[in-house]
């Protein structure tokens, strides 16, 4: 049996999940094994994003929520059985009881981060040797979140997976290589995302506001409710260092008022023609290909949907859309799993999938 460690990071936080693989497919916990024959075990979340700096993601930060994180995890882990010793402590090995009664020791640790791709020089550079250093942990993949949402969501089939929340990517892969669109944040794309709904809903907020054309008051009323008087918005919004999060949190109301406001249905139907062209550019160029929809804008539901649906079966006529097997959080533990027992087929990548080991060999 293998203990792994999966991270997903993004604009709302950190999520963090112990989980473990067994022979015969099922551990201690008595659960069945999901996606890559990796078991859940225990889960817990840091509510602040990852912070940035002039390096990118800040490495110090993020180990900072991480061990805090094991230590809980490994906790709940053992009071709910599926380690029942005296945990061991001590730097190079945090862990409990194994399930022969000696110490969990870490096999592997994933970690899926938004920005990885562009902003995650500094956690490449520095997260190895602090891991190593910290829980003994040698087997470590640094990935973009794109590749964690895509890994729980196909596993290491050919295919391409949206992955849709604050920002939005699509990624696809042939396995011999990756096809990336988008993702390139609030300001330069992001395109059809959380943000860019938001954004644009608050948008037509304010020109109802000022009495130009494209205003919706729907959207108005419904921004002074969630703000305030519109004149403040600006203040309240741009020394936010969360601005993507922030905008975000406005798209579900203009989801909720897109069944009786052309405007807002009309922002919807744009964010859905924006996530098809960028499924269509990753989509591998030869032979079938499934689109996976991953992610927390989709739970906006049928107003999304539907309008998506429509657009992929248009662009995309060849290809099948599926449903995703598990979100990023599952998938950040199928690559620890997968790259605990030499079985991670994925492409490596310097900014999407990086395996800083391989590299000592």
């Amino acid at each position: 049996m293998s203990w792994v460690l999966g991270v997903d990071s993004g604009g709302s936080g950190v999520r963090f999940a112990l989980g473990s693989t067994a022979a015969g497919g099922t551990d201690r916990t008595g659960g069945p094994p999901g996606p890559g024959g990796v078991t859940t075990v225990a889960t817990t979340t840091s509510a602040e994003p990852v912070r940035t700096g002039p390096r990118g993601l800040d490495p110090a930060d993020l180990l900072a929520r991480l061990l805090p994180a094991v230590d809980t995890l490994l906790a709940r882990a053992e009071a709910a059985g599926a380690a029942g010793a005296e945990r061991r402590a001590g730097a190079g090995n945090r862990g409990g009881a194994g399930s022969a009664g000696g110490p969990v020791v870490l096999d592997a640790v994933a970690i899926g981060a938004a920005g990885m791709a562009t902003l995650g020089a500094a956690l490449r550079a520095e997260l190895p040797g602090a891991l190593e250093h910290a829980l003994g942990v040698r087997r470590l993949a640094l990935a973009a979140d794109a590749v964690t949402a895509y890994a729980g969501a196909l596993g290491q089939r050919p295919g391409a997976v949206v992955a849709a929340g604050t920002g939005m990517i699509a990624l696809g892969t042939d396995l011999t290589g990756w096809r990336r669109a988008d993702g390139w944040g609030h300001l330069l794309g992001d395109c059809g995302g959380g943000a860019w709904i938001g954004r644009a809903g608050l948008e037509a907020a304010m020109r109802a506001y000022d009495g130009r054309p494209g205003g919706s008051p729907a959207l108005l009323s419904r921004m002074e409710v969630v703000f305030g008087p519109a004149p403040e918005l600006p203040g309240l919004l741009y020394p936010r260092s969360d601005r993507p999060a922030v905008l975000a949190s406005f798209a579900p109301e203009v989801a909720a008022l897109s069944g009786d406001d052309p405007v807002s249905a009309g922002i919807l139907a744009a964010a859905a023609a924006r996530i098809a062209e960028s499924a269509a550019a990753a989509c591998p160029p030869e032979g079938p290909c499934e689109v996976a929809l991953t992610g927390g804008l989709f739970k906006l539901g049928d107003p999304l949907l539907v309008p998506v649906r429509a657009e992929l079966a248009d662009r995309l006529p060849h290809a099948t859309t599926v449903p995703a097997a598990t979100g990023p959080l599952g998938g950040a533990l199928l690559v620890a799993a997968a790259l605990a027992t030499g079985s991670l087929t994925l492409p490596r990548d310097p900014g999407l999938l990086n395996v800083p080991t391989e590299q000592d060999r």
